[in-house]
């Protein structure tokens, strides 16, 4: 007889985890508490628009093809991949911008052409972040995060004061441009904390950034979710929506199953890619690893107020990727991470998919995902929403030079409180924990519990953290950590 497992939610790290798990011949069945399938990382659909719901950015394309390689398969036989040419364009202020273009070269003559001798930084700054991406690929993102030993190597030994040193101090004593710094620490931003917070070792981010770049899966994110599932089935995978997990069922210290909408379902093992916090209120009080004061103290990434709009006519000026710093960072950044608020000017980031992919608009019309980072466990109401809405059409239309609210079809919102009742998030963050020194590795949550047998975890709360890439391989370590475990 199989050994059976249960997986609660089916995100990235889930759905991952899900097929490595089915490959390895236990018997697995998900349990989604929504309709659809894929966690953050659903689809919105609307009068013949489509959107991406959670993540939109495809980076690091050789860790999805990694995945999928593992079973035999590529990225290619489940869905058309493009490189965006360009990959973004940057507004800042009195209208100024620069297009990050889809191949190096281009992008340092782009650099000189701000700052000069700022293109030969350029090449150096990435040559260091694409040792670093090797190392980080190669010898510490697929570690289980047990013990610190994981990180002892010749090359991590070499670089431990990249630990010690951030991104911004890099950046900003080499670059003069803020057009520039902006630019080079926007990809951190993706780890969930400030540059200045972030250590400069994660500067690998920029060689994802500007060495891999960035690409979209035809019909978008989405389609990634399909594929995955596609794959999860064809090992065996079971899936079942609309199955609200109420509790982890015990047997003295071991889990034993779920009860999934009130009905107990067996099970030899639990592992859990729904929100950590959440799973362990799921358990008695004292089979909790990490208490309230643990939560409270840790550096969670931000939360995020979305809006999902549908637009009667195309808009100028703007591309697939649009990042608007037209504001100042610092006090949005304070705002977020320092003294939780909700911003008064903040920075933002539009997604166009329309200008590249037909099947997210009909035709002469444009979809567009506007976002808003804000802190966690803010006050989230209607009125909030609709006071940042009419600012996020005020600053499009002035920066990009075009009148656009008359051709708002219609727009839908997703805020902290969505974040809290769709995935259980704690305090609604969207992204985890962020990717800060004590944050890091073997200093996150634990996949293994320490207090219930058979019980584990994978996703964005554990190692190695947040961002669609990490989560693929949180779902490998976590199956792999089963795997052992059981003998398999």
């Amino acid at each position: 007889m199989k050994t059976k497992v249960s997986i609660i939610g089916s995100g990235f790290s889930s759905l991952a985890a899900s097929c490595y798990l089915a490959k390895a011949g236990f018997e697995v069945v998900v349990f989604e508490k929504n309709k659809s399938l894929g966690g953050r990382a659903r689809r919105l659909s609307r009068d013949g628009f489509h959107f991406d719901m959670g993540p939109t950015w495809y980076w690091m394309p050789d860790v999805f093809e990694k995945f999928f390689n593992d079973f035999g398969m590529s990225t290619h036989d489940y869905y058309e991949l493009n490189r965006l040419s360009p990959a973004y364009k940057v507004y800042f202020k009195n209208k100024e911008s620069i297009t990050i273009a889809d191949h190096l070269e281009t992008i340092i003559a782009v650099f000189e052409q701000e700052e000069r001798g700022s293109g030969e930084k350029l090449r150096h700054f990435i040559a260091q972040a694409q040792k670093n991406y090797h190392i980080a690929i190669n010898e510490m993102v697929y570690k289980p995060g047990d013990s610190v030993l994981e990180l002892v190597s010749w090359e991590t030994m070499i670089r431990v004061h990249q630990f010690f040193k951030t991104i911004s101090q890099k950046v900003r004593s080499e670059f003069k441009s803020e057009k520039l710094q902006q630019i080079l620490e926007f990809p951190v931003l993706f780890l969930g904390a400030k540059p200045s917070d972030t250590p400069l070792f994660y500067n690998f981010m920029n060689y994802a950034d500007f060495g891999l770049g960035t690409w979209h899966p035809s019909k978008g994110m989405y389609t990634v979710v399909e594929a995955m599932v596609t794959l999860a089935q064809s090992l065996g995978v079971h899936f079942v929506c609309e199955a609200e997990v109420n509790r982890i069922v015990l047997e003295g210290k071991k889990a034993k199953g779920l009860e999934v909408n009130g009905e107990f379902i067996a099970s030899d093992v639990v592992l859990s890619g729904a929100d950590y916090h959440h799973t362990e209120q799921l358990l008695p009080q004292q089979f909790r690893m990490y208490d309230e004061k643990y939560w409270q103290s840790r550096v969670f990434a931000p939360s995020s107020l979305l809006f999902y709009v549908g637009f009667s006519q195309k808009i100028s000026n703007v591309e697939h990727h649009t990042l608007f710093f037209d504001e100042p960072f610092e006090p949005h950044a304070v705002e977020i991470y320092d003294t939780p608020a909700w911003p008064k000017k903040p920075l933002y980031y539009a997604s166009f998919p329309s200008k590249t992919d037909p099947f997210f608009a009909p035709e002469g019309k444009e979809a567009a995902t506007f976002l808003i980072p804000v802190a966690p466990g803010l006050e989230d109401s209607p009125e909030i929403r609709a006071h940042y809405f009419e600012m996020l059409m005020n600053r499009l239309e002035q920066t990009t030079g075009q009148e656009l609210k008359d051709s708002v079809l219609f727009y839908e919102s997703f805020g902290i409180q969505d974040f809290v009742q769709d995935y259980h998030s704690y305090k609604g963050n969207a992204y985890g924990l962020a990717n800060i020194l004590f944050q890091t590795a073997f200093l996150r949550p634990k996949i293994k519990s320490k207090k219930v047998q058979n019980l584990f975890f994978t996703g964005q709360l554990t190692v190695p953290g947040p961002g669609v890439p990490p989560s693929l391989i949180s779902g490998k370590i976590a199956s792999e950590k089963i795997r052992k475990e059981f003998g398999l």
